[in-house]
Formats: C-alpha cells, sequence, structure tokens
C-alpha cells in the first residue's frame, strides 16, 4: 500500500511541475507543402504624425541643429530606419491631417504659415517640415510614402490640388508651383488615405454619410498608380465596415482599421514600466484581440469582396499608456519595455498569419510618441524593444506566408489565459523563418516542430529578452532588451526541438 501511495504521489508531483514549469509539450506544424499568401513588406510599415516630439527632434532637427544631420534630417535616426527596412510611412497624421492644409507646408520656410496644433498639446506648428520634407525623408530612408488627405476641414479640391502638386508630371499651376519650390520631378506617391477617423476627430461621421464623402473624394483622387485608402472602423464597430464594404467597396482599394492596447482603460491608462504580472498579462491579453478583429472584419469584407481585392490596413496600433511623469500630457511621450516587443510581436504574427486579407499596418508611432521603436533626446537615440521585434520580423517582408497548427500550453494567471505560444511562419530565398512569442514571463516552453512538406538540416536562431518583464532601454545606460543569438533550436530526425525560455520573442531560421 505504501509504495503504490508514493508511486501515485509522484505522479501528481510530476504532473504538476509539467504545468508549472512549462516543461510540457506545445507542438506547431508547420504546412510547407501548402503555401499561403505572400507578407506584404507593407505590413512593416511605421505612422508619423505632428505628434510631441516625432517629427521635430525625432526625425528633423533643421540644417542648423549642432545635431549631426543631412538637410535637417537626424543622420542617427536615418541609418537605424534604414536597418530596419522600413517599407512605408503614414504622413501627417492621425487627428493632425484633419487639420492640416498643405500650402501652409510649401516654398521658403519663413514664409510658411504657423499654425496651433490643437489635437496635441496646443503647441505651434511652424510648417517647416511639409510635403517636400516628408517626401525627400522617405527617399532618404528608402521607403514608400503614405499621406493622408484632410477631410475633416479641408475639400476635394485642396486634395487634389496636393496629389497633382505631388505625383503630376504635365504642364499645370501645380506642378509649376513645385518646381518653383525645388521639386522638378514628381515623387512618386502610391498610397493616399480620404480622412483619418472620420468617426471621430476626423469629423464625427456617420457611416453613411463618410461613405458618400469617400466615394466623392476617390472620383477625384488621380495620380499615377494610386492606392486608394478609405477610412475604416474603430475597433470592433462592425456596422462602420460594413456600411463603407457596401456602399464604396468599389471605389477603394484599402480600408483602415485601428485598435490600440491598453493595460487599464482611456481614463487611466497605467504606467508604461511600473506594472506588476497583472497588468502584463491583461496587456496581452487585450493585444491578442487583434485576432478577432481581423477576423471578423474580414468577414465582412468577404461579403462584399470575396475575391479579396480590397486590403485591410490596420495603420494605427500599439500600446497606449500614461506618458512619463514630468512630460507634456499632449506629447504621448511614454517608455518601451519587454512587454512592448511582445505585444509588436503578437500583433505582427497576426497580421502575417492574415495575409490574405491584411496588407499594411503602421505601429504608432515612429519615433517618441507610444510604442515607438526610437526614443531621441537632444543628441541622444535609443532604439527600443519594439524596434528590435521589428529588425527581427523583417525576414517576413515579401516572403511566403506559411500555415501553422499550433497546440499550446496555456498561460494562466488567476482564472483567465491566454495561450502561452504565438507564432507565425514564412520561406523566401529557401530559408523557412519561424518568429515564436512566450507570452508566459516565468515559465520555459518546449516546443515539437513538425514539418511537413520541408526538410531543414541546419537551424540558427535570434532572440529578445532581459531578465526582467519591466526592462527597457535608456539614454545613457546600457541597453537592457536586444537582439541576441538564440542557440536553443535543433533539428532531430528531419523534425526541430526547441526550448523558448520565458518572457521572450525568438525567431527560427531553417536552412
Amino acid at each position: 500500500m505504501k509504495k503504490k501511495y508514493f508511486f501515485k504521489l509522484a505522479f501528481v508531483v510530476s504532473l504538476t511541475l509539467f504545468a508549472t514549469t512549462g516543461f510540457s509539450q506545445n507542438s506547431i506544424t508547420l504546412h510547407a507543402d501548402k503555401p499561403g499568401s505572400r507578407i506584404s513588406k507593407d505590413i512593416y510599415g511605421h505612422f508619423a504624425e505632428h505628434l510631441g516630439h516625432c517629427i521635430y527632434g525625432g526625425i528633423y532637427v533643421g540644417e542648423k541643429s549642432d545635431i549631426p544631420n543631412s538637410k535637417g534630417f537626424r543622420l542617427d535616426v536615418v541609418g537605424a530606419l534604414k536597418d530596419l527596412k522600413v517599407p512605408l510611412v503614414r504622413w501627417p497624421g492621425g487627428c493632425f491631417a484633419d487639420t492640416y492644409h498643405w500650402k501652409d507646408g510649401i516654398g521658403p520656410k519663413a514664409d510658411r504659415a504657423s499654425i496651433i496644433n490643437v489635437h496635441w498639446g496646443g503647441v505651434t506648428e511652424d510648417n517647416s517640415f511639409g510635403t517636400h520634407e516628408f517626401l525627400d525623408f522617405c527617399e532618404l530612408i528608402g521607403c514608400d510614402a503614405y499621406i493622408c488627405l484632410n477631410v475633416g476641414s479641408g475639400t476635394v479640391q485642396e486634395a487634389a490640388q496636393w496629389m497633382e502638386y505631388a505625383t503630376s508630371s504635365s504642364e499645370s499651376p501645380m506642378t509649376k508651383l513645385r518646381k518653383q519650390n525645388g521639386r522638378e520631378k514628381p515623387w512618386n506617391v502610391k498610397y493616399w488615405a480620404a480622412g483619418n477617423e472620420t468617426w471621430g476627430c476626423g469629423g464625427n461621421m456617420r457611416p453613411e454619410y463618410y461613405s458618400d464623402l469617400f466615394n466623392q473624394y476617390s472620383t477625384y483622387m488621380r495620380a499615377p498608380g494610386v492606392y486608394k485608402i478609405a477610412c475604416g472602423a474603430n475597433a470592433e464597430d462592425y456596422k462602420w465596415m460594413d456600411v463603407l464594404m457596401k456602399q464604396s467597396a468599389h471605389m477603394m482599394n484599402g480600408i483602415s482599421l485601428h485598435y490600440y492596447t491598453l493595460a487599464g482603460d482611456w481614463n487611466n491608462k497605467h504606467s508604461a514600466t511600473q506594472f506588476d504580472e497583472q497588468d502584463w498579462f491583461v496587456t496581452l491579453q487585450k493585444t491578442l484581440k487583434m485576432e478577432e478583429l481581423v477576423t471578423k472584419h474580414s468577414e465582412i469584407m468577404d461579403k462584399y469582396d470575396p475575391e479579396k481585392k480590397v486590403g485591410l490596413l490596420v495603420d494605427e496600433w500599439g500600446n497606449w499608456f500614461d506618458v512619463e511623469p514630468g512630460t507634456n500630457p499632449g506629447f504621448l511621450y511614454q517608455q518601451n519595455t519587454l512587454r512592448d516587443a511582445l505585444v509588436a510581436g503578437i500583433n505582427l504574427n497576426i497580421f502575417n498569419n492574415h495575409a490574405d486579407r491584411v496588407r499594411m499596418s503602421n505601429i504608432a508611432q515612429m519615433i517618441n510618441v507610444l510604442q515607438s521603436v526610437i526614443l531621441t533626446r537632444d543628441k541622444e537615440m535609443v532604439l527600443t524593444p519594439t524596434y528590435y521585434v521589428f529588425k527581427m520580423y523583417n525576414v517576413h517582408q515579401d516572403a511566403t506566408l506559411i500555415p501553422l497548427d499550433i497546440k499550446s500550453n496555456l498561460y494562466q494567471l488567476g482564472a483567465p489565459s491566454v495561450e502561452a505560444i504565438n507564432a507565425s511562419a514564412s520561406s523566401k530565398d529557401g530559408v523557412v523563418s519561424i518568429t515564436i512569442c512566450n507570452l508566459d514571463p516565468n515559465a520555459a516552453q518546449n516546443i515539437h516542430f513538425t514539418l511537413e512538406g520541408l526538410k531543414a538540416t541546419k537551424v540558427t536562431g535570434k532572440i529578445i529578452t532581459a531578465k526582467t518583464m519591466n526592462s527597457y532601454n535608456d539614454f545613457g545606460k546600457k541597453e537592457e532588451v536586444s537582439m541576441t543569438d538564440f542557440n536553443g533550436a535543433k533539428v532531430n530526425k528531419g523534425d526541430v526541438e526547441v526550448s523558448l525560455p520565458a518572457k521572450s520573442v525568438v525567431l527560427i531560421q531553417l536552412h
């Protein structure tokens, strides 16, 4: 009896250890024999608004600055963005877009009209960074430009003239004006959106009204190879998506979706750095809602566009926390921890896995605002944990999606639980790249990979993790979060075994 009781107790203890240490096996099957859609490089896009120090001090410091620059653009930032392989930048907003009149931002800087930035801090906008500066910046870092037209306080004529000014090679008053301002050849601007958040700061419109307005704007959005973007839904506003697709799908190439992750709520967003495991869990749980949003909005789009001609563009996403103490509340400056890295990895995996419909996403925002990839302070620059995720994941740009079947352990905190493992995979140039997030901050996860239609002889890897979930990179200090080599994967009898550390984002590549 005693012996039997001992073995029974040992079995229970073993089960408990498996459950609490993450040692139990997760499994992922790669269906390389059933390749999916191309993962658009534009899923790795960025958003830059005239907000806080995103533009001024972040991207642009002016030619007279003692910060090393080229035509006013910070050289350290330009170099970092080139390394990131940024595919596109969305500008000038955001809420700012629907107060922005583009003619204020062209011509000699001394003659440009100033305006008040009514949405973000009430500061004076001197318009020294305008159309020429933005499009020159895009050329400098080697990316496409995405311009958001002013619908809220602008006109169809103003929008049409802006497009003509920037893209036309014909002779006209607008192109003559462009040449007078120093640009002989037109720019190649493919992406144009008719307004931003027209359900909110862009005009507080009903979907039926905006749909008619979009059709009007779309009629006059004329540029070589133009990709016309409609303002889509705020999070789970499925009625908005239904109305726009029903009435305007034939007039658009893409439609936007906005969703921000909050640890708290809009009245109390919680700290970006001072948080406990409860905040960690809730943040990741809310991030995973993106899967539901993309799925449900895609289902609505499928009703009116079964051939998937219209792209779903998640052109604002990311964490939104309280501003850092002592900073301007209207500047939305927040730090960026390992938690942000997990949020970025999860979102990008979701977008990859929905590449048949998701054609673009733009993290909010590029520099010094919300979940930025870069922070600057005077001459100093910091690369955030989110920066390293984008650098790690750029292997997926324009690669072919490989569908996955994932069986994951649960990460549980109290009664709620989420799957501990989140992943996506792609193939490009004979290399299979798999990006994996371990959401559990306490337990490692062992994963067995079954490879269908694929043979691997070698595996390499990179990892982003840190000592604590609150770790972040700060000015004048050694980096706490970066990307390093990962040696926790091995090929075993044609399959792959991976030991994934707690709270980590990992890339493994099969050769």
